[in-house]
Parts: structure tokens; C-alpha cells; sequence
């Protein structure tokens, strides 16, 4: 497995770095190049929406999507920090090939949507502030193709750094525009006061929360975390989850802080004035300066515009980096994945605007936004998965609490955005000249892709029943011994994964040995942590294994056998014979089709490496 963004894999060094802020500084930075997918021109509609119609009532709703999107963002990094694998990387080891491409095919689809809207929103800005025809201003943004290339050459702390200018920007801009709006703050309090005015409110609210998290995002931030270099001890991985939810929790209170701006704006001009059906960016702009007074407000906010397309759409280009090499185990040149993602995003924008003209920029920021509804589901469950699982996360998994907190989350956004997309669906339906090929067409894709979520949601719940009923459970063996008049062997070493495949190897080591025989039962540890620090690991699932071998020796014992036991640690081809060799053993008896890392080396050309590493027979037993 390739590494992360292996051109700036582990490129921030925090070691030498002194305690307190800057041991804090020096962790900062990931969690900003997020947060701009929070703040990207696909959120500035419904922000616009909500303020213009409802007013300051909707505040509370961007509180708690900012809490939503603060938990998922520490589960990603938590991914991440702890096995050193980004978000796609840990689905291809965990699903099916097919999965994988499917997960793979619907990853980059929502990256196009997303980058559909920072292209729209940056060609908007560019409309606006240079008076600038749309369709040229899209052509442009091609530009930003050899920007990207120029950060990355300049390595990661760099690309932070120029993010981050671009979110001080915005955030400049939309204070001073609360500066000129002159906000009611009584108000702004008690918008953050949970109500909904109405059944149309209710569904601005669906759309700010189903704009709120983007799928790239937990990809891109489950990768960007490993760019710091840290002590990969318990203790510093402790401490390298603590500072990133610091820069988690400021970022993404930034981004808070933006959409929160965008409402008040609409809420303190369009809709104290009476204007409750300004929904679309544009209009937001014309009508900025007569209702402010000033020529800077609608400056300012074109300013941020832009600043908000540009800065997401580099983020966007490595998510879509981050996925193609994580599900598909591929690398090609950056700036050919830049210009893909990139015309990707460009062409159905030309061809939309060529064909309906202008007005349509704010339907297609609502079709992208819809598009990345479907996605979301299956990026948030995987995560959930995966941290929560105590061998991937070798003793980092979260807690129950946090457990049922992401799921009620999860659950909320997959129901909001499943609404969401149910009522496109059915608004295409009944206003479409031929609903047949609706039904024909997007209507099983969209049952096809409920399958898929709750296949996702259920089976790591099935393949865990399943692997604790099967696996970890010396009782269940069924030992087939019948004695002889002589045996040849009289030290026999047999490996054990707890599994099924134990019987076999156990009743043939027997029939080899006898009563008399001196067995000794290996097993190897191969978590993440026992690769990286060996006997000293100290996770859940060394705990257990200690726990079964000692167990096996005992009911073994019980039986009138001769046990020992040797628990090894790291890859099996490489442990396997060391622990042979150093021994003084007769034959080494294997069993095949284990649950763990054992029966990866029993197929193909790695059964030849450990056979030619000892110096006695090897018998596989299936």
C-alpha cells in the first residue's frame, strides 16, 4: 500500500518542536485546508436562502451542522493518525473489490460536483467583480490548475499557509460586511435558539445540514493529518490527537463563523427589508450596495467569493488525489489529475450555460449539492466502522458514548439528504415530459444505491457476529486423536490463528506426535502496532490473543498434551522462521483459510519465501 500523499507523507517534523504553543503550532494546519469545504460557494445559497426568507432563525441549525461536521472531521483524523491510512485506503482493505470500485466511482463523482460549484462560484466572483462574461470566467478557472502544482512543489506547510491567507480574506471581508450591515445582535442570539417558523424553513434547514459535510472532505483529512511527523508511541499518538482537534475545533469554527456571516448579511439587508425571495448569489451582489450605502459591501463580497471558490477547489484536487490512489492503488502525474477533475467540472458547466444561459448557475449549484447528498452516506458509515473497530484502531477506537453520538449524526444527515434527493426526485418526476425514462433509469439507480448503503451499514455488523462466533473459542475444537504403536515425531511446532482451520492442523500434528510428543503452538500478532514496535505493543487485540493461546494451552493440557506456547509479532514470514530456527523442532505443521494475517501467507508465492527460511518440513494442512 502506497503511502498518503506520499509527496508530503510525513514532511512536517513536530519532534523537536517545544512544549505548549508551539508544539501546538506545529500540528496546526490540516483541519484549514478542510474547513474551506465548509465555507465553499456550494454553502453560500442556502446561507443566502435562509437569512433573505426566515431571517435570523436559522442560526442554530449552522450551530449544530458545525458540531456534526467537528465530530466526523476528529473521527477522520483519529483514522488517520492512529493506522496511518486515509479514508479510501482503509475501505480497499476492508471491502470487496467491486465495492471498491463502486465506492470509488461514487467518490469521484461527488469531487466533480463539489468542484462544479467552486467553478461556478469562482466564475460568479470573477462575473462580478470584472464584469467578466460567466462562461469566460469558468474558462479560467482552468487557470488554477498550475497554481496548485506551484503549492505542492512548495511542500504541504506552504499550501497551508496560502489557504489560510485565502480564509483570513474571507473572514476580512464578511466583517467588515457586518460592519456596514449593522446586525441586530438581540436577534443573533436568539437565532441560535433551536425553531422552525415553518415548513419551508424546515427545508432551507435539510439544505444548510445536507451542504454542511462534504464527503471529500473526510478523505482529504484523514490523509492530511499523516503529513505530521510524530512519535508513533502511545503517548505520542495520544498527544497528536489532542493537538489535531485543537486545529479541528478552530478551523471549523471559522468556517462557523463564515456561513453564520452569510446568513446574518441576508438576514440584516434582504430580509429586514422585506426581500425574502433573494436566493441566488448574484442577486445577494446587485443589491448589496443601494440597501448597505456603500460600493465596498458588494466588492467585498465578490472578494470572498472568489477566495472561498479558489482555496476549495485546491482542496478539492487533492481529495480527488487521495481517492484514486486509496481505492485504486494509482498514481498519475498531479497536474493530469487536476486538468480530469477539472474538465470534469467545466464541461457540463460550458454546456449548461451555452445552451440555458446564466440563470441556471443557481439549479446547478443545487444539482451539485444534491449529487454529494448521495455520496455522503457512504463516506460518514465506513468512518464510523473503522474507528470503532478495536483491532484496525489497536486500542484508539472510540468510546460507546462517541459511538452512538456519530451514528445519531450519521443517521440525521443520511435521512436529511435521503429527503432531499427524494424530493428532487419526485419534482423531476411530475414535472418531466417522460417520466418513464425517470422511472426506467434514475429511479433504480437511486434503489440501487440504498441497497449499497445499507450493504455498507450492516455487514462489518454481520462480519463481526460472524467472526466472534466462528473465531476465538478454544471449546469449539474438535480434537480426532486415535494413538498408535510408534511415533517419529517428537518436537512439533504447529501455528494457530484461531480459527476453524486450527482443528485440522491440531488432529494431524497429533496424529504425527502422539501423547508423548512436545508440541509448541505460535501465533503471530501482525496489527500495525505489532509491525511498528513488536513485543512492546500493548492493544486490544495482543490482549485477547495472549488471552485464547493461554487457553488453548490449558484445554490442551487437560487432555494429557504436552504444551508450550510462543506468541510472535509482525509479519509471519519473517517471525515464522526466526522462532523456527531458534527452535529445536522436528516439522512445522500450518493449517490454511484462517481470519487473520496467517492466511495471507499460505497462497500464492509467500509459502515458498517461509519454506525455504527453515531448516525443517513444513506440513499445510486445509
Amino acid at each position: 500500500m502506497t503511502k498518503s500523499l506520499e509527496e508530503v507523507h510525513q514532511s512536517v517534523a513536530t519532534q523537536h518542536k517545544k512544549k505548549g504553543f508551539r508544539k501546538i503550532l506545529a500540528f496546526l494546519g490540516p483541519a484549514y485546508l478542510v474547513s474551506v469545504g465548509y465555507m465553499d460557494p456550494g454553502n453560500w445559497a442556502t446561507d443566502i436562502a435562509g437569512g433573505s426568507q426566515f431571517g435570523y432563525s436559522l442560526l442554530w441549525v449552522l450551530l449544530m451542522s458545525n458540531l456534526m461536521a467537528l465530530l466526523l472531521q476528529s473521527l477522520s483524523a483519529r483514522l488517520g493518525i492512529v493506522t496511518q491510512r486515509d479514508l479510501a485506503q482503509a475501505s480497499r482493505e476492508t471491502y470487496s473489490r467491486s465495492i471498491n470500485y463502486i465506492l470509488y466511482f461514487l467518490a469521484e463523482i461527488a469531487i466533480a460536483a463539489c468542484d462544479l460549484a467552486e467553478v461556478l462560484g469562482m466564475a460568479i466572483g470573477i462575473n462580478l467583480l470584472f464584469d467578466i462574461p460567466l462562461i469566460e470566467g469558468v474558462l479560467i478557472t482552468v487557470l488554477d490548475t498550475f497554481l496548485l502544482l506551484f503549492l505542492i512543489n512548495k511542500g504541504i506547510r506552504k499550501m497551508e499557509a496560502f489557504i489560510i491567507v485565502l480564509v483570513a480574506i474571507i473572514g476580512f471581508s464578511f466583517i467588515f460586511e457586518m460592519i456596514f450591515a449593522e446586525p441586530e445582535l438581540d436577534k443573533v442570539i436568539y437565532g441560535l435558539v433551536p425553531s422552525i417558523p415553518s415548513s419551508a424553513a424546515l427545508y432551507i434547514a435539510i439544505g444548510i445540514i445536507g451542504a454542511t459535510v462534504m464527503p471529500h472532505n473526510l478523505y482529504l483529512h484523514s490523509s492530511l493529518v499523516q503529513t505530521r511527523k510524530f512519535d508513533r508511541t502511545p503517548a505520542g499518538i495520544k498527544q497528536a490527537l489532542k493537538y489535531n482537534f485543537i486545529d479541528s475545533t478552530i478551523a471549523l469554527n471559522l468556517a462557523f463563523f463564515v456561513n453564520a456571516a452569510i446568513l446574518i448579511l441576508a438576514a440584516a439587508t434582504f430580509y429586514k427589508n422585506g426581500m425574502f425571495e433573494v436566493a441566488e448569489i448574484q442577486d445577494a451582489h446587485q443589491f448589496l450596495e443601494p440597501l448597505l450605502g456603500t460600493k465596498w459591501a458588494p466588492i467585498l463580497f465578490a472578494v470572498a467569493l472568489i477566495a472561498a471558490g479558489q482555496s476549495s477547489t485546491v482542496t478539492g484536487t487533492l481529495a480527488g488525489q487521495i481517492v484514486m490512489e486509496g481505492y485504486l492503488n494509482l498514481r498519475i502525474q498531479p497536474w493530469v489529475r487536476r486538468i480530469i477533475t477539472r474538465l470534469i467540472a467545466i464541461v457540463p458547466a460550458v454546456v449548461v450555460i451555452l445552451i440555458y444561459g446564466e440563470s441556471v448557475t443557481g439549479k446547478l449549484l443545487i444539482l451539485s449539492q444534491v449529487i454529494l447528498s448521495l455520496q455522503l452516506g457512504f463516506a460518514i458509515i465506513p468512518l464510523i466502522h473503522f474507528v470503532s473497530d478495536k483491532t484496525k484502531m489497536k486500542g484508539f477506537h472510540i468510546s460507546r458514548t462517541t459511538q452512538v453520538a456519530a451514528w445519531i449524526i450519521a443517521s440525521i444527515i443520511v435521512t436529511l439528504n435521503a429527503k432531499l434527493v427524494y424530493d428532487e426526485i419526485t419534482s423531476w418526476l411530475q414535472n418531466s415530459d417522460n417520466p418513464t425514462v425517470l422511472w426506467l433509469t434514475v429511479v433504480p439507480l437511486a434503489f440501487g444505491f440504498l441497497t449499497l448503503l445499507l450493504y455498507i451499514i450492516f455487514k462489518p455488523f454481520v462480519t463481526r457476529i460472524k467472526s466472534n462466533i466462528e473465531n476465538h473459542s478454544p471449546h469449539h475444537l474438535k480434537l480426532v486423536y486415535t494413538p498408535k504403536e510408534s511415533y517419529g515425531k517428537k518436537n512439533i511446532a504447529i501455528t494457530v490463528d484461531f480459527s476453524k482451520a486450527d482443528e485440522a492442523a491440531l488432529n494431524n500434528a497429533f496424529e504425527l506426535g502422539g501423547i508423548d510428543a512436545q508440541y509448541t503452538l505460535i501465533h503471530i500478532v501482525e496489527t500495525v502496532g505489532a509491525l511498528m514496535y513488536g513485543g512492546n505493543v500493548d492493544d486490544h487485540e495482543t490482549t485477547i490473543d495472549e488471552k485464547l493461546l493461554s487457553e488453548y494451552k490449558e484445554m490442551l493440557s487437560s487432555k494429557g498434551f504436552k504444551i508450550e506456547t510462543e506468541l510472535g509479532f509482525g509479519k509471519p514470514n519473517s517471525v515464522i522462521p526466526e522462532i523456527i530456527n531458534l527452535g529445536n523442532f522436528d516439522i512445522l505443521v500450518m493449517g490454511t483459510h484462517g481470519h487473520t494475517g496467517l492466511k495471507d501467507i499460505l497462497f500464492g508465492t509467500t509459502v515458498d519465501k517461509l519454506r525455504h527460511k527453515i531448516s525443517i518440513p513444513l506440513l499445510i494442512v486445509k
